[in-house]
C-alpha cells in the first residue's frame, strides 16, 4: 500500500482545482494497463480474481487520480476520469466495474464540499486505501434488512447484502442499513470482526469483479464511521451520483467495445486463408472484411464519444457546484444525458461484440481465444439499471417535463399513504431516500467525527 506522510492543505483561492493533461494522466497510467492486459485472457479462462492487478492500480495511486492536487491527488477532471477508464476497461473489462463503488465514495466526498469531511476521508484514499460497496439485498419488495443498532457508544450491524461488486478487493466497505424508519450510509474497514465476504457471483459475464456476497454479524461500527442519516422525504435533484454511476458502467461498455476491435485487428492480419476463396489468401485485404472491422471500430468510436459527452455534463454540475451556482436543472440534465447515453452505448458495443465473430468464421469461436467473453461482459454490464426503465423516463421528461424517478416516487407516496404512514410531500425538506445506485439523491446529513453538516 503506497503511504504519504504529508497531505497538503487544500488551496482555498480557486474554488475549481486545476487538472493536468489527459497525455500526462495516460502516460502514467498506460504501462500499467498494458500491464494489465497481458494476463487478462489467462485469467478470464482460469477465472482467477485479478487481486494482483488491482494492487499495480492502488500502488500508483489509481484511486486518488480524481482527488484535487492541492490535496495530493492527481486532480483529473470527470471527463479524463472517464477516459482513463475505457483503456483500464480495454485492458480487462473487470476492473473499472469493481471500481465503481470506490470512484463514487471519492466523488461523494468531493461533491459534498464539507472540507472536514474531506480532511477526514481523501487522506485514507491518498494513502491507497479502496472502497467497495455492499447496498444491494434480496427482499420481496424495495428496500432492506440490514439493521443497525445502537449499543453504547458504538453502533452494531447485522445483515446481509449480496451484489457487492469490488468488495473483495476493498479495504474500506460503504454500506447502507435502517434504523428504525432511517437510512444511514456507513463506511468502515473491511477486517472488521464479524465481516464476511463470498465469491460467489455466478453471472456468465464480468465473473471477476467478486460482485459476491457479503455478511455483518454483530459487527461493531464507531461512531465516525457514519457518513449520513436520511428518512423519507421531499426528493430533489442535487447531485449528478446516479449519472456517475451509470457512466462508469458505460466506460466499462466502451472499453469492450475498444478491446473488440483491438482482437479483432489482431486476429484477420494473423490469418491466411478466407471463406469462398481458393488456396492462400490474405483476409486483410478482403473489402468486406475491411468492411466488418470499419464498422466495429466506427461503433467503438461512437461509444467512446458518447462516454465523453455525458462525462462533459457531469464536470460542468460538478464545477458549478464548487462555485456556487449549480440548479436543479444541470443535475437532472446531467442525468437525462447519461440515460440517453445508456440507450446508445449499450447497442453500439453489442453489436460490436457480435461483429467479431464476422471476420473468421467458425475458428472464431475457439475457446482459446475466448471472443465470446466479450458479449458476455457487455450483456452483463448492459443488464444493470435496465435501459427500458431509463428510455421511458427519457421520453417521459422530453413530452412531459417530468424528472428521472418521478413514476416511482409517485408509487411510492401512494404506498405509504396505503400503509398510513405521513406522506414525504407534506414534510420539511430533510434527509431522504438514496436512489437505486445507493446514494442519497437530496441533502442527507453528512456526518464524521469531527462535523455534521446539511449537503
Amino acid at each position: 500500500m503506497t503511504t504519504r506522510n504529508h497531505h497538503p492543505e487544500p488551496d482555498v483561492k480557486s474554488p475549481v482545482p486545476s487538472a493536468p493533461s489527459y497525455q500526462e494522466l495516460a502516460k502514467r497510467f498506460r504501462p500499467i494497463f498494458a500491464r494489465i492486459a497481458e494476463d487478462s485472457l489467462r485469467r478470464e479462462q482460469a477465472r482467477e480474481l485479478p487481486f494482483e492487478p488491482v494492487r499495480w492500480l492502488r500502488e500508483a495511486g489509481f484511486g486518488a487520480v480524481r482527488i484535487p492536487t492541492a490535496y495530493g491527488g492527481s486532480g483529473a477532471t470527470l471527463p479524463q476520469l472517464f477516459r482513463l477508464l475505457i483503456e483500464l476497461g480495454e485492458a480487462d473489462s473487470n476492473l473499472p466495474q469493481l471500481l465503481r463503488a470506490h470512484f463514487a465514495f471519492v466523488e461523494g466526498r468531493l461533491m459534498h464540499l464539507d472540507q472536514p469531511a474531506q480532511e477526514f476521508w481523501l487522506p485514507k484514499v491518498l494513502e491507497g486505501n479502496l472502497f467497495g460497496a455492499a447496498m444491494s439485498e434480496r427482499t420481496e419488495a424495495t428496500g432492506g434488512d440490514t439493521k443497525i443498532t445502537r449499543e453504547g457508544d458504538r453502533w452494531v450491524l447485522d445483515g446481509t447484502k449480496y451484489y457487492s461488486t469490488g468488495t473483495l478487493f476493498a479495504d474500506w466497505i460503504a454500506a447502507a442499513a435502517l434504523d428504525g424508519e432511517d437510512r444511514v450510509g456507513i463506511a468502515f474497514p473491511a477486517n472488521l470482526e464479524g465481516v464476511t465476504r463470498e465469491d460467489d457471483w455466478d453471472g456468465f459475464g464480468q465473473r471477476l469483479t467478486g460482485s459476491g456476497t457479503t455478511k455483518f454479524n454483530q459487527v461493531q461500527i464507531e461512531n465516525e464511521y457514519i457518513l449520513r442519516r436520511f428518512s423519507e422525504g421531499d426528493e430533489r435533484f442535487d447531485s449528478y451520483i446516479k449519472a456517475f454511476y451509470q457512466l462508469v458502467l458505460l466506460a466499462t461498455l466502451a472499453g469492450i467495445g475498444r478491446a473488440t476491435l483491438r482482437d479483432g485487428i489482431s486476429f484477420v492480419r494473423g490469418r491466411t486463408r478466407a471463406f469462398g476463396i481458393p488456396g492462400k489468401s490474405t483476409p486483410r485485404t478482403d473489402p468486406l472484411v475491411q468492411r466488418v472491422i470499419g464498422r466495429i471500430a466506427s461503433l467503438s468510436f461512437a461509444a467512446d464519444s458518447t462516454v465523453e459527452s455525458a462525462a462533459a455534463a457531469l464536470q460542468e454540475a460538478y464545477e458549478a457546484q464548487l462555485v456556487g451556482n449549480a440548479d436543479e436543472s444541470l443535475y437532472i440534465g446531467a442525468e437525462i444525458k447519461a440515460f440517453q447515453a445508456q440507450q446508445m452505448v449499450i447497442n453500439l458495443v453489442l453489436e460490436a461484440t457480435t461483429l467479431l465473430f464476422e471476420v473468421g468464421g467458425a475458428s472464431a469461436t475457439s475457446v482459446t481465444r475466448s471472443f465470446d467473453r466479450h458479449w458476455r461482459n457487455a450483456r452483463t454490464v448492459a443488464s444493470h439499471n435496465p435501459a427500458i426503465h431509463r428510455e421511458r423516463a427519457i421520453g417521459d421528461y422530453h413530452l412531459n417535463g417530468e424528472k428521472p424517478d418521478a413514476a416511482w416516487r409517485a408509487l411510492r407516496n401512494k404506498l405509504i399513504k396505503e400503509e398510513g404512514k405521513p406522506d414525504p410531500s407534506d414534510s420539511p425538506r430533510n434527509p431522504q431516500t438514496t436512489s437505486t445506485e445507493g446514494e442519497p439523491k437530496g441533502d442527507a446529513k453528512e456526518t464524521n467525527t469531527q462535523t455534521k453538516t446539511e449537503n
